[in-house]
């Protein structure tokens, strides 16, 4: 493999971003990926006004509008009664919506904008050892492979390896609970315009629409199954949801179980190893903001990697995005607490929620951070 200016080091929608961003600037970007191909389910399901604006200059945006499905209304309800309602459309963005897309999709629209623009993604390629000195640095493979390069950026997710070779620590916690997870077909009361937040008695649901006229559905559960069934999503939405009748799961079309950390890198930089995405920061899916943080590291992180001082801008790299990673895990955190409460307090949690979700400034506020225009630097 060639040297490079910069080693990109993971191609999920962090380094995809990255790499098309630097190489849009005529920085030469190798991506490097242990994965064999890109991820075939939908994982995240979310991108926000602000990463549909960053991307923009990059001709991203477009193409993921394309695809994607418009919600431009989010609600948190319990069983019929909304207890609050954010309408994204006064909102000062071009993009007053939630854009609904499978993430296996973002990559796919990056990626053949990545190849345009003249990259690729080297893959399986696994990263064994990082070693940085004056004028640049070393990265070996798991093939013996070697490639010099600038600085390289760990956009490897929670497990990251190139964290872990620069000693930068990564403090935090898990949840207790597991959160089931199902892409479905349903019928009945689903929209396919808005995302719901169920907070009922008996547990968390979000429902929220895919193309393609399919559904997400994201509960916690104490030890969910590596696999559910149709009769378990079916039985989270009646006790959850609307309320039976009114919903009815007809398809699975792909399901699974996930454990929920709360961390945050020590720092995002030592020396030439830089940090983005997961690989910095992972919090809870409340409110849908984890790969739009990482987008929206990588244009900030693409823009001081081409500027002629990269020393003192990777250094505002660091100040300007870790603040913001630090507000993001604290809102999800107390998203996910409040979404998990022992069941005899959830009824005064409701009806707290409902009180406070009649104040505008409180709807404003939550539309501002949901969209993440509330991060624009």
């Amino acid at each position: 493999m060639d040297d490079t200016d910069v080693l990109v080091v993971g191609a999920g929608p962090t380094g995809l971003t990255l790499a098309c961003a630097l190489t849009h600037r005529g920085v030469k970007a190798t991506v490097v990926d242990r994965q064999p191909a890109g991820v075939n389910t939908s994982r995240a399901a979310v991108v926000n006004a602000r990463s549909l604006e960053v991307l923009e200059s990059l001709d991203v945006t477009r193409r993921l509008v394309d695809e994607g499905v418009r919600a431009p209304r989010f609600t948190i309800r319990d069983r019929a009664r909304t207890l609050i309602t954010v309408d994204f459309g006064g909102l000062p963005t071009n993009y007053p919506y939630s854009l609904m897309l499978p993430q296996s999709s973002t990559e796919a629209i990056l990626l053949t904008r990545l190849e345009e623009l003249g990259a690729t993604v080297v893959r399986p390629k696994t990263v064994t050892a990082v070693t940085p000195d004056s004028g640049g640095v070393t990265t070996e493979f798991d093939d013996g492979d070697t490639v010099r390069s600038r600085y390289v950026v760990g956009a490897d997710g929670v497990h990251s390896t190139v964290r872990r070779q620069a000693g930068i620590g990564f403090d935090g916690g898990e949840y207790e609970d597991s959160f089931l997870l199902a892409d479905v077909r349903l019928t009945g009361e689903a929209p396919d315009d808005e995302v719901i937040l169920f907070w009922a008695r008996a547990g968390l649901t979000v429902v929220a629409p895919l193309p393609g006229g399919v559904h997400r559905i994201v509960a916690p559960i104490a030890d969910a199954p590596e696999q559910p069934s149709i009769a378990l999503v079916q039985n989270i939405i009646d006790s959850r949801g609307s309320g039976p009748g009114r919903i009815e799961v007809t398809e699975l079309i792909w399901g699974s179980r996930f454990r929920i950390h709360h961390r945050i890198a020590d720092t995002y930089r030592a020396g030439r190893l830089v940090l983005a995405g997961d690989a910095a920061h992972v919090h809870s899916p409340a409110g849908g903001q984890g790969m739009n943080l990482g987008i929206q590291d990588a244009v900030v992180l693409a823009e001081a990697l081409t500027a002629g001082a990269p020393d003192e801008l990777l250094d505002d790299y660091v100040r300007a995005r870790r603040p913001v990673a630090e507000g993001v895990v604290a809102m999800t955190d107390r998203l996910t607490r409040l979404a998990t409460l022992p069941r005899a307090l959830r009824p005064l949690r409701n009806s707290a929620i409902g009180a406070v979700g009649r104040l505008p400034a409180v709807r404003t506020g939550l539309g501002w951070r949901l969209s993440g225009l509330a991060y624009r630097t």
